[in-house]
This record gives C-alpha cells, structure tokens and sequence, in this order.
C-alpha cells in the first residue's frame, strides 16, 4: 500500500489556477522529485500536502488514512490539521530557524512542545535525540551555536535535523540549495543523498537535474 496518495488535487488563487488535477502515489521508502519552471506551483503543492494552504478541490491519504477531503469539512477542523501535519516534514528553500534559539533548541522546540501536551517524554530524552540528530547531521560540534554564527549550508542541515526531530512519515524539502552558493549545497545534497539511501520517504523540488535524477525513484 503506498503511504502517500494524492488524489485531483486543485489549488487557486482567486482566478488563477495554480494547481489543477494533481495526482500522484509514494510508496514508503521512495523519493520522488518535481520539476518545473518557476511560478509553476511546486511550493504550492507541498504547502497543500503540509496543510499550510488549503486546497480547492482533491484528496490526501497517508497510509491510508483519509487525511483531507475538500468535500468533507470535518477533515479541515484546524485542531486536527495540526496533528495532520506531523505526519509531513518540510525544509524551507530560506532555513526558517528561529534566530533566538541555539541549532540544539530549533530541532528540540516543536517536539519539546508536544511532549508538555502529550507528557511522553522527558526533556533530557529530547535533548539527547537532537543532538544525535545534530551528530548525523555533521554538526555536532555545533549544537550551542546560533543561526548567525553558522554558515547557510549548516542552517540548512539544522533545518533537515529539526524537520527530522518529530519522526515524520514523509520528509519534504522546498529547493533546499536555492539560497545556497554552489560549495554549499554540495554539503547540503549530499545530507539528502543519505537520507534518501537510509529509505527515508522524500519529496523534493530541486532545480538540480542530475541530483534529482541520481536520488529520485
């Protein structure tokens, strides 16, 4: 059974139609790459997937579960919506950590929060997760560091390890390298290469072709 199944999905804006009978299957483990011209609505599209834009039209299932149903409003009820969306990890093009937090507190934050609701686990256990997570990330000599004083490649490896942190179904990343210079993405892709060679289930937008045809199933 796959764990993802987008079905006809439509997203518009105003007039504008930006996605229009979107459909695909992931099966667990793959990766799968989108392609295509700027403004062609691959961000889009994850943002639907992640529950941060509502679709039009269309239906989401992850392991098949009926996640969202445009024709259901009782799958848009914002308090379900947002343990939806711990089923998807998604790493912005621009980073997105929080400039106040350490690299350790950014990839901690989100799963120290739904602990303190779930009262699961213990912060020492969170800590500890992290920064194996930092460690797998090549950054474990960094863990106190903020996001100024880190090079965009590695608040970018931050970023994966704090999308990495709440154990997602499936791991998206929204053209990861795009504010990175060409030195840097290197060490940025080749962190994908691995998830992507250890099974983890990715989608990624990328511009760059041959990575996409090196990584993607």
């Amino acid at each position: 059974m796959a764990i993802l199944e987008v079905h006809d999905i439509e997203k518009h804006f105003g007039a504008t139609r930006v996605l229009e009978d979107i459909s695909f299957s992931l099966e667990q483990g793959q990766a799968l790459a989108i392609i295509g011209s700027s403004g062609s609505g691959k961000t889009t599209l994850l943002r639907c997937l992640n529950f941060l834009e509502t679709p039009n039209q269309g239906r989401i299932l992850v392991n098949g579960e009926l996640l969202f149903d445009a024709a259901d409003p009782k799958t848009q009820l914002e308090s379900e919506i947002r343990k939806k969306r711990l089923h998807f990890g998604l790493v912005f093009q621009n980073f997105n950590l929080f400039p106040q937090y350490t690299a350790l507190q950014n990839v901690t934050l989100a799963r120290e929060l739904l602990a303190k609701e779930r009262g699961d686990e213990t912060k020492e256990h969170i800590l500890e997760a992290g920064k194996e997570l930092l460690a797998q990330m090549g950054l474990a000599d960094r863990t106190d560091h903020y996001p100024h004083q880190l090079s965009g490649g590695q608040q970018q490896r931050v970023a994966i390890a704090r999308a990495l942190a709440l154990h997602p179904d499936i791991l998206c990343f929204d053209e990861p390298t795009s504010a990175l210079d060409p030195e840097l993405t290197g060490e940025v892709l080749r962190v994908i290469r691995g998830l992507a060679e250890q099974k983890t289930t990715i989608i990624i937008v990328n511009h760059e072709m041959a990575f996409a045809r090196d990584v993607a199933d």
